[in-house]
């Protein structure tokens, strides 16, 4: 059998688990050239769950739904979050009410894999498909952000060799990189994206911001650096750092690119 026929049909068992469904990406083989897309969302506060800018390209957007809905949960304790896990790197997924799910994503040319898990692994729904854009630039390094607590506000802090300092205060860099999201209510992700990124040294911060409860608690802040991705040379790190009170800035990576 031939590899990309191998590939599309090695989709994962868990592809139509009842009670979750993964609407876009759809699986199979497509073309993004010409497609318009966005990979920044526009920021509102208070921050909503499903937050995806209007007109939003499906050829960059992870959409679907969940059959059942977390059941409400007394005053002050929250539903553990669903997994999203994009090309093999885990996030955590907010879910409105109405158990939607929606948030854009810059996605590579070549094979790209979508999976859903539920907070206790059973229930999994899972797509793959293959961009055969050979114009598309690759993202060559991404940096997701993502905490373990609701009701918490980390930021993340990106401050590239050319001395670009790429934050919610400065979401699009002159050097390419851009941050998608400035999340202020837990669990993220927050995800900075660069094309072209200058050679060199990167600094990654983690400032623990605020929480929005009578006691904010500590949360362990989890850091994922992927370079190249997409390619025989990617490379994959991931951290877990405790962020313990209000105010804490953390280094949480320094690294040489490439």
């Amino acid at each position: 059998m031939k590899p990309l026929a191998l590939f599309f049909c090695l989709l994962s068992p868990f592809a139509a688990a009842a009670g979750l469904q993964i609407d876009s990406p759809a699986g199979g083989w497509r073309n993004t050239t010409g497609k318009p897309e966005r990979y920044t969302q526009n920021v509102q506060y208070p921050a909503t769950l499903v937050n995806t800018p209007e007109n939003q390209g499906k050829m960059a957007l992870i959409r679907g739904h969940i059959g059942k809905t977390p059941k409400e949960l007394p005053k002050g304790e929250d539903n553990p979050p669903y997994r999203l896990i994009v090309n093999g790197v885990p996030m955590p997924l907010r879910v409105d009410a109405d158990g939607s799910f929606s948030r854009p994503y810059s996605f590579g040319r070549g094979a790209n894999s979508v999976e859903i898990q539920s907070p206790d692994g059973k229930e999994r729904a899972a797509t793959q498909f293959f961009d055969s854009n050979k114009d598309r630039p690759q993202t060559k390094l991404r940096v997701v952000l993502s905490w373990n607590t609701n009701s918490t506000d980390l930021d993340l802090h990106v401050i590239s060799p050319d001395g670009e300092h790429t934050y919610y205060g400065n979401r699009v860099s002159k050097n390419g990189g851009a941050l998608d999201i400035d999340v202020t209510s837990g669990y993220g992700p927050e995800i900075y994206a660069n094309p072209s990124p200058p050679k060199g040294r990167y600094l990654v911060y983690v400032n623990y911001y605020g929480g929005y409860s009578e006691k904010p608690a500590m949360t362990i802040a989890q850091l994922s650096i992927i370079n190249n991705e997409n390619t025989l040379h990617e490379k994959q790190q991931l951290f877990n750092v405790p962020m313990r009170k209000t105010g804490d800035l953390t280094l949480v990576g320094s690294f040489v690119y490439p």
